[in-house]
């Protein structure tokens, strides 16, 4: 898997966001490395991206440090090597609760930042970028919009995404001379399967329509909308492209708008 065309790692990849990121890097020619919990789904994934043995799936469990390690003996035994990485740790769920036990808190170290990091580790360990003969690494890590405007219903997301910032910036210092680009992606609300039965419920709670619904939570983003999964796609593509060549360490939102904050 290697030679003229980029072999992007995707994980989270039969979720509603990462199926589209693998439609849309797919249909542009990238070789794929598919990674999630489910084999089934990826097998079925993989087979309607190409139908043929093109594109890898591996199974991956980011909150069980055994299948991490197993994984990236994957990576190793079948001598992959990685022009980019799109990374979406699992998020914290809605709590209002700032101050959770310190159980629950290690808990969510552990499976949204501690172990996607070891599966970025070893995905890190598997590039080799040559940034003086044109050959550069770029990883997107997906976040949200906490990560830069603090939301009272995500407060344990509020720390968990700043942490993943704050470490985006820091391999970007640390791997930048190497020729590996690392950026964030935050995104707003986005209309993926789950989010859309989300304001399902609440429309049917308030006895309105989803269309209703939909309008009055988007009165407060500028572009009156919420995102689909497929514009999310088309951003994170260019973050894998040459568009980002000279861009590292970056929190882009991808929000309408929403975020206002410098």
């Amino acid at each position: 898997m290697t030679g003229g065309t980029q072999t992007i790692l995707v994980t989270g990849a039969t979720g509603g966001i990462g199926t589209a990121v693998c439609r849309q890097l797919a249909r542009s020619g990238y070789l794929l490395v598919l990674a999630a919990r489910n084999e089934a789904k990826l097998k079925s994934l993989s087979d309607e991206l190409d139908g043929t043995d093109r594109h890898v799936w591996l199974p991956l469990e980011m909150t069980s440090d055994q299948s991490i390690r197993q994984f990236g003996e994957q990576l190793a035994a079948r001598h992959i090597t990685l022009d980019g990485v799109v990374l979406m740790p699992p998020q914290a769920h809605s709590t209002n609760d700032p101050m959770p036990g310190s159980e629950a808190w290690r808990v969510l170290f552990q499976n949204c930042f501690i172990g996607p990091l070891e599966v970025l580790k070893a995905a890190i360990e598997r590039m080799n970028p040559d940034p003086i003969g044109g050959r550069r690494a770029k990883i997107v890590i997906i976040s949200g919009i906490s990560s830069a405007q603090v939301l009272g219903h995500y407060a344990t997301s509020n720390v968990m995404r700043c942490a993943w910032i704050g470490e985006a910036k820091t391999l970007a210092f640390a791997l930048g001379s190497r020729g590996i680009h690392v950026n964030t992606l935050s995104l707003g609300g986005t209309l993926s399967p789950w989010y859309r039965e989300g304001i399902e419920r609440r429309a049917d709670a308030a006895g309105v329509t989803f269309e209703q619904r939909l309008a009055e939570e988007t009165t407060n983003v500028p572009l009156g909308k919420y995102g689909e999964p497929e514009e999310v796609a088309i951003a994170v593509e260019g973050l894998l492209s040459r568009f980002s060549d000279h861009m590292t360490g970056l929190n882009i939102m991808h929000d309408g708008g929403f975020t206002r904050s410098y």
